[in-house]
């Protein structure tokens, strides 16, 4: 007797994936538009770096809290819906609120609130849309469904760049929050209408409290890890600081002080949160499988980089052209557009080129190729020219397309098969600690060095960002592919 599920077609395997298209429109248009424009338009340029680094460090640490809490509650659902498809809806209904709430606030506090809010409501639907693919897709297959999922996570930068962000730049910033949360309602309507599940009878024998710790643990070994990461570049910065006060004076001695310290302090707090936060997870069975664990460093370094050059590009453009909030955002769109697009096409061969070449091999290929595209950026820094902007953000689409194509593929390897979900759960550090690392000391380094000299700041977070591209390739050092 046969019992393997039957296969599903494409049209199933398009429906049971639509969401994540909406989900990541939404995500792009918030974090790499709505964010940085409303905080342009609220914080005065002293401190904008500053506040959006607070801003986005605050709303991942709700999110690690609240997508495992809202999965976990999907999986013991009972509902005549189904498991996921309740969650999807309600979460968009609260979405549909908070988004329409950002083109009503009138300043930084009540962003601050509205952006936490739409964090826990947006993460309703993301905890419960991760069990979709496999309670639904046939073992067989899920390869193809997760190649798919690649590709609505990808289309979202393109799909924001050419139709959300040209609105914003031609002043129309309510019309493009309509527009983002329409999509986000077509693509849940979709999802609702297009996908079928199977009620539960009965609820598993699932316990919250021991899954809930664990999560608690990564939060605090990313905690953990940036107090170690700000005492190391405390000291390092400090040590730089004294050393160049005789030789360069004071003002320069400060430069190198919070120029090192900021750079050691982002590398120091990758590395140590990872590894306290793996701890918290995993346990002793982090010393057997130290390979998962530097593949965990991989990630998150090149993940705080990326997320952290795209959250900051208005800043930069309004810094380097002395443009007004609307055009940055419309350049941004520009950008996103060119970045997606690459991302895209590289991503699609990257598959083939890991399989030929090596994963770890075409991994530190994408590391490589993003530290040039910041070599090109940092160029346009005091002699800004948008034609070598759009050619950096070329080249680091090409990076961020090969790298997280192959880096997955890479993570699957390495954690153990029967512990699958638990092990590759334990990458959220990667995708909550980018954006803490990346931003949340990032911006304030910035900010201060932009005191002292206008440019230094974005010239130091963005080589900064260049070294974590190539810390990266070295932490595959201690990657041995099984």
């Amino acid at each position: 007797m046969n019992n393997e599920a039957p296969r599903l077609g494409w049209f199933d395997l398009v429906s049971i994936n639509i969401f994540w298209l909406g989900l990541n429109i939404r995500n792009n248009a918030v974090g790499a538009v709505f964010m940085p424009y409303l905080v342009d338009l609220f914080v005065r340029d002293e401190v904008q770096n500053t506040a959006l680094g607070a801003m986005r460090t605050a709303g991942l640490v709700i999110a690690l809290l609240a997508q495992p809490f809202f999965g976990l509650l999907s999986d013991r659902s009972t509902s005549r819906w189904g498991r996921r498809r309740p969650f999807i809806f309600t979460g968009v209904l609260l979405d549909l609120v908070f988004i329409a709430a950002l083109a009503v606030v009138t300043g930084y506090w009540q962003l601050l609130v509205v952006v936490l809010l739409l964090q826990f409501t947006s993460n309703i639907s993301h905890g419960a849309l991760q069990g979709l693919i496999p309670d639904l897709v046939p073992e067989k297959q899920r390869g193809v469904a997760s190649s798919l999922k690649s590709i609505f996570e990808l289309l979202p930068l393109i799909l924001v760049g050419l139709m959300i962000s040209p609105l914003v730049g031609a002043g129309r910033f309510s019309l493009a929050v309509a527009v983002c949360g329409a999509l986000l309602l077509l693509a849940m309507l979709l999802t609702m209408w297009l996908v079928r599940e199977k009620p539960l009878e009965a609820p598993p024998e699932i316990e919250m409290k021991p899954a809930m710790l664990r999560v608690l643990g990564m939060l605090a070994g990313l905690a953990a890890g940036a107090a170690v990461g700000l005492l190391a570049g405390a000291l390092l910065g400090g040590l730089g600081g004294l050393i160049a006060w005789p030789l360069a004076g004071k003002q320069v001695a400060w430069q190198v002080a919070y120029s090192l310290g900021g750079v050691s302090a982002m590398a120091a707090a990758v590395v140590a949160g990872v590894w306290a936060g793996l701890w918290a997870v995993l346990g002793k069975e982090t010393r057997q499988r130290p390979s998962f664990g530097w593949w965990v460093v991989n990630r998150l370094m090149f993940m705080a980089a990326i997320t952290s050059i795209q959250g900051f590009a208005p800043f930069f453009l309004r810094y380097a052209f002395g443009i007004s909030p609307e055009e940055a955002a419309g350049r941004t769109g520009t950008l996103i557009t060119l970045v997606g697009l690459f991302t895209l096409a590289s991503a699609l061969p990257a598959g083939w080129l890991s399989d030929r070449y090596g994963q770890r091999r075409m991994g530190a290929i994408g590391g490589g190729l993003a530290a040039a595209g910041v070599a090109v950026l940092l160029v346009t820094i005091w002699t800004p020219s948008m034609s070598l902007i759009y050619i950096a953000g070329i080249i680091l689409g090409i990076a961020t397309g090969l790298f997280v194509t192959v880096n997955w593929a890479l993570g699957t390897r390495l954690a153990p098969s029967e512990q699958a979900g638990r092990y590759l759960g334990a990458s959220n550090l990667a995708g909550a600690g980018a954006g803490m690392v990346g931003a949340g000391i990032g911006g304030p380094v910035a900010d201060l060095l932009n005191a002292t000299l206008p440019g230094l700041g974005y010239f130091v977070v963005f080589a900064g960002y260049g070294v974590l591209f190539l810390l990266s390739i070295a932490s595959l050092a201690g990657v041995r592919e099984r």
